[in-house]
């Protein structure tokens, strides 16, 4: 574990220098911090924590991504259970249904307002440390460093919602001011993830052992840089992490997620007193908490792009005739990545043997639209395994504590193979997707061979499959401007399964009951309109005038 980010010991931090109510209220306030913080680097430290947050805040536990609920609801691999609007519930639905709704005075995957304050307050910080500060020049670059990776992890979650923002990196505010370009933006992201690591150590020692390093801005640079299509940066900055020699595949694929381990290079982490999250309550399997739980769970289509263990793909025709089979789904023979992301029926989860069908008692089948909420049942005939903490069995008196990783090594790989594969270097893209395969416990057979659509391809398989339910999809497919085509008119679909004579009875159902669409005019998000209304020089998208 390389970058562990004590969520508790950063908020008692915080509150002991801002105030709790400073902590819990991010709007910035209007004058650079006072002079009296930087005479002391213990001072300038609890500052500079108030911005680790911000890791948890884009995460799956939290609720800046999608307003709580995860965006693979928005793509064909987890339903959300509910059609009544909320988190969790019925949005996501919502806007795969109708994505009419999206417009400029509501867009539930706008960040927009509270990310321009959390970069204000990184800004404020910048100008206070050079104006102010105290410190000597080298320790004043570890903290410039660690504020830069902020910024350019703030304007990264507009970047890829909005593509050129409006910048601001001083405290020179002005109240009308235009967008600048994708280009200036992207520009303005890759400078302040090469700052950061130039100047930020590849570990750090003592009390200090969990902070930004140099393998993390890297790390997150070949991420961005995919995004801005600038390959080589891509490439290069992947190469840089791996160059540095500190990370490795975990042994099993079930840790890789779990942070505090060799595979994670950006995490933060919860405890039982707070900071603390739901996910547990949210994703539980029937039966576990009451009226709670099933909130999204993974669809057949999902199910159904696993390979088998030999690398061959399965025919599941015969699972999808009228009427439904008796004959078991070929579960056991699916590639071991699956039995650690999905619980199905016949699985085993907290020491009971799941019964996701009709009138289960570990585990309930619900068809959409059957109930408002799922209450624990799943819609789909599967429940998310990703993610949970199977110890955690009191979901009534305790929050959850998993860690959220935001950044792992074999993003990094997948991340070069993709930047080698737009730079022509089949070979080498190969060698990226193969080092993920080959992982103890998973160990797929070698892609060989492959070039073109067909490597994209595998890439994208490999992507949806070591990623899933991480938060990479739907962006992914947003920015291949893949999203239009293949998220339009189809719908998801899941196993109903009851009990027979003969065992059980898994039946094809449709899980949407009416198609779904995505609009060519989302692949870039309108700036709200809060921001139209007090800034005369911005001008709007065109997508969206």
């Amino acid at each position: 574990m390389k970058n562990k980010i004590f969520g508790i010991a950063i908020i008692f931090s915080i509150v002991g220098l801002f105030g709790c109510d400073e902590l819990l209220d991010t709007t910035p306030t209007d004058r650079i911090s006072d002079k009296v913080v930087w005479e002391s680097e213990s001072n300038v430290t609890l500052y500079i924590n108030a911005f680790y947050p911000y890791i948890d805040r884009y995460g799956n536990f939290s609720t800046s991504q999608f307003s709580g609920s995860l965006t693979e609801g928005l793509t064909e691999t987890l339903k959300y259970g509910s059609y009544v609007p909320g988190s969790k519930a019925g949005d996501a639905n919502n806007y795969v249904f109708t994505p009419e709704t999206m417009s400029p005075t509501g867009n539930l995957l706008n960040t927009w307002g509270v990310t321009y304050e959390r970069i204000r307050r990184v800004n404020e910080f910048l100008v206070g440390l050079n104006e102010y500060s105290k410190l000597d020049e080298e320790k004043n670059k570890l903290y410039e460093g660690q504020a830069r990776f902020f910024r350019a992890y703030l304007y990264f979650q507009l970047a890829k919602r909005h593509g050129g923002v409006i910048l601001y990196t001083d405290m020179n505010l002005q109240k009308d001011k235009d967008r600048s370009s994708a280009k200036e933006t992207w520009d303005l992201i890759e400078g302040d993830l090469d700052f950061a690591a130039s100047v930020l150590p590849e570990e750090w020692t003592g009390a200090n052992k969990g902070r930004l390093t140099k393998g993390a801005a890297y790390a997150f640079k070949s991420r961005a840089m995919l995004y801005a299509e600038r390959w080589q940066s891509a490439k290069d900055a992947a190469d840089a992490v791996l160059a540095l020699n500190k990370y490795a595949l975990t042994a099993n694929y079930q840790d890789a997620w779990k942070g505090g381990n060799s595979e994670s290079i950006l995490e933060f982490s919860y405890l039982v007193s707070g900071p603390n999250h739901t996910f547990d309550k949210d994703y539980a399997t029937f039966g576990e908490i009451e009226n709670q739980g099933g909130s999204g769970t993974p669809t057949q289509e999902f199910v159904e792009s696993y390979e088998k263990k030999d690398g061959t793909k399965i025919n599941w025709s015969a699972w999808h005739v009228a009427g439904g089979t008796t004959t078991r789904p070929p579960y056991q023979d699916l590639d071991p990545r699956f039995h650690a992301t999905v619980i199905y029926n016949g699985s085993s989860w907290m020491g009971k043997i799941m019964e996701n069908c009709v009138d289960g008692k570990n585990g309930k089948f619900m068809g959409y639209r059957e109930d408002t909420y799922t209450k624990g049942r799943t819609t789909t005939g599967y429940y998310l395994r990703k993610f949970r903490d199977e110890k955690h069995t009191d979901l009534v008196t305790y929050l959850s504590t998993q860690t959220w990783v935001e950044i792992r090594l074999a993003e990094v790989y997948l991340n070069r193979a993709e930047a080698n594969f737009r730079l022509n270097n089949s070979g080498a893209a190969l060698s990226d997707l193969n080092s993920v395969r080959a992982r103890p416990g998973v160990a797929l057979p070698a892609k060989s061979g492959l070039s073109g659509d067909a490597l994209f391809a595998s890439i994208r398989q490999e992507r949806k499959i070591e990623l899933s339910f991480e938060g990479h999809l739907y962006w992914d497919m947003r920015r291949w401007k893949l999203a239009h085509t293949e998220y339009n008119g189809y719908r998801v679909h899941g196993m109903k399964i009851s009990k027979d004579a003969a065992g059980y009875l898994y039946e094809y159902v449709d899980c949407d009951l009416q198609n779904r669409k995505f609009l060519e005019k989302t692949y870039v998000f309108p700036i709200p309109y809060s921001e139209l209304a007090n800034n005369s020089a911005v001008k709007q998208y065109d997508e969206w005038k």
